[in-house]
Order: structure tokens, then sequence, then C-alpha cells
């Protein structure tokens, strides 16, 4: 719990909403209801271990922000996440309904950890720790396996380093989302390609058969997009993009936009992660993402 004055309500609500919920309480002490449901709110702030921050805002010292939530009565509960408010109450409400409000908004114990745990993964592939990213991944996914992004992370982490069983496994469960998740129909791109590759693999040439015959006819789309797919099972990704430009550039819809789907699969394989920042905005994009995205845009849009 922390009393919020104007002076640090920016800091401690605004900008700490963006990292954890802040649930907000104004109150007066001369409130008889506020000295109920006080003690109800410290107490699941500390039973909820984490989940939530609690600030206290004294209405009668701190009126400008009272008169800038619109406080009527007291006590009001607002509770923020990323620095805007998404619900509250008003009154002293019992312990349980304090709990089904907050039960409703907060991320449970086991995706909050999954969160921690991808967060801290992040960190490590920032500072080259691949192993211990890896580590922080499945502890994520097993904490959470409805966390979609650790599990893309984990899963593309794993081919990377070339644990294809692995990421096949871990990528398993979420298999029959794949069709209407963009970012999990990339993995299942990729592990598609690695398919193709396994069939139709000649020894370290293969992908020469492709080149013979994009040389003898540069409208051969087919082969253009096998040998995008060689190219990107082999973690050659901005050269399987420059062969499906070639495709889009003479034939956007080509196989119902296979060779675009196939380019937004790998722009998805190749974005670096990007966690927010303090201050609620997003770091710049990858220089290559952003360039090899306005090149579809300049194409597609052509």
């Amino acid at each position: 719990m922390i009393d919020v004055t104007v002076a640090n309500f920016e800091a401690e609500v605004i900008t700490a909403s963006q990292q954890q919920p802040v649930l907000v309480d104004f109150w007066a002490p001369w409130c008889g209801p506020c000295k109920t449901l006080g003690p109800i709110l410290e107490k699941l702030e500390t039973e909820y271990a984490g989940r939530f921050k609690l600030a206290k805002i004294d209405s009668d010292q701190e009126q400008q922000l009272a008169a800038m939530f619109g406080v009527r009565s007291i006590p009001t509960v607002v509770l923020m996440v990323d620095g805007q408010p998404v619900d509250g109450f008003m009154g002293a409400l019992p312990e349980t309904q304090v709990r089904a409000f907050l039960d409703k908004h907060l991320p449970s114990a086991e995706e909050q950890q999954a969160q921690g745990e991808h967060e801290e993964a992040q960190q490590a592939l920032e500072g080259g720790d691949a192993a211990g990213a890896l580590d922080k991944l499945q502890e994520a996914v097993q904490a959470d396996p409805d966390n979609d992004e650790a599990r893309f992370d984990l899963v593309r982490l794993l081919l990377q380093r070339g644990q294809v069983d692995a990421a096949r496994a871990a990528f398993a469960p979420v298999d029959a989302k794949a069709e209407g998740v963009q970012r999990l129909a990339a993995l299942k791109f990729w592990l598609s390609a690695m398919d193709f590759v396994a069939e139709h693999a000649d020894g370290p040439g293969a992908i020469d058969q492709f080149d013979q015959k994009i040389a003898a006819n540069k409208r051969d789309f087919a082969a253009r997009f096998s040998r995008a797919r060689f190219l990107a099972a082999g973690q050659r990704f901005t050269e399987a993009m420059d062969e499906l430009l070639e495709i889009l550039m003479r034939d956007k819809g080509w196989e119902e936009g296979a060779a675009r789907k196939a380019y937004v699969a790998v722009l998805d394989l190749i974005e670096p992660p990007r966690a927010k920042v303090a201050d609620g905005q997003i770091p710049p994009q990858d220089p290559v993402v952003a360039s090899y995205r306005r090149r579809l845009s300049s194409v597609v849009l052509s």
C-alpha cells in the first residue's frame, strides 16, 4: 500500500499501472465506510501477492485528484491498467464482492507467474543468455499453457537452436489454433517448411533444382515458393522474403495469396521480442523488419 498525492501520482499510479494493475482507493479520515473497506483492500493486497498494488488517496487532502476522477462519494475505488481506468465501484463492498471484482480483471496467479517468466526470458535473450531464456520460457508455458506469446517465443527459440523435435512437442497443443492466430501460423509455416525440405532434399545441392527451374522460367512460381521454403527452413529469412517478393511482384494472388501469407509469417519469425517500456511506449521497430514491411506494402498496394 502507498499513500498517493499529486506529487507522486504520475509515478505511483499512471506509470506503475503499466507494469502492474493499481487499485486506487479514495477515502477520508472521517468516512465510516472507508474504515470498513480499507482493511479489506489492504488484506487482499497482501493475499494477492503482487497481482495488484493498492494506492490510497485522501480525497480531502487531494481534491484535485478526486476531481480528476469525478469522485462524488467515498469510498470510491478505481482499477488502473496501462495508465487508464478500466473499472471501479463505490461504497464499502463486502470482501466476497471485492474479490469477485478483482478476479474479474486481474491475471490469475498462474498468468502472473508466466508473465514474469516471459519477461525474464526476454531479458535473458537481450543479454545473450539463450539457454537461460529457454528455461524461463519453458517455465512460463508450464505455468500458463494458454500464454500464446510465451509459447511462440519458446517454439521459435527451440527452432533457432535446432531442437526441432522439442519444438514440435511444444507446438502440438496449439496446432489447432494456428489457422486463427497469426504468430502461431508463422510457426506452423516454419515447421512445414522443414517438413518440405525433409521430403525433397537430395543432398546439399537440393535447392539447385529450383534455381534451374527459375532460370528456365522466371514465372515458375511453384519453384520460387519451394525455394523460399528451403531458405526459410535454413533460417535464411531475408533471402526467403526476397524470393517471395519476386512472386508477389508478378502475381499477388498466386495460389490464394500463398506468397503473401508466407512473407507475413517470416516477418513474424524474425521480429525481435519487444517488451513495453516504462512509459507505455513501444520501442522502435527492428530496421530489417521495418524495411521488409515497407517493401511488402509497396508491392501489395501497387
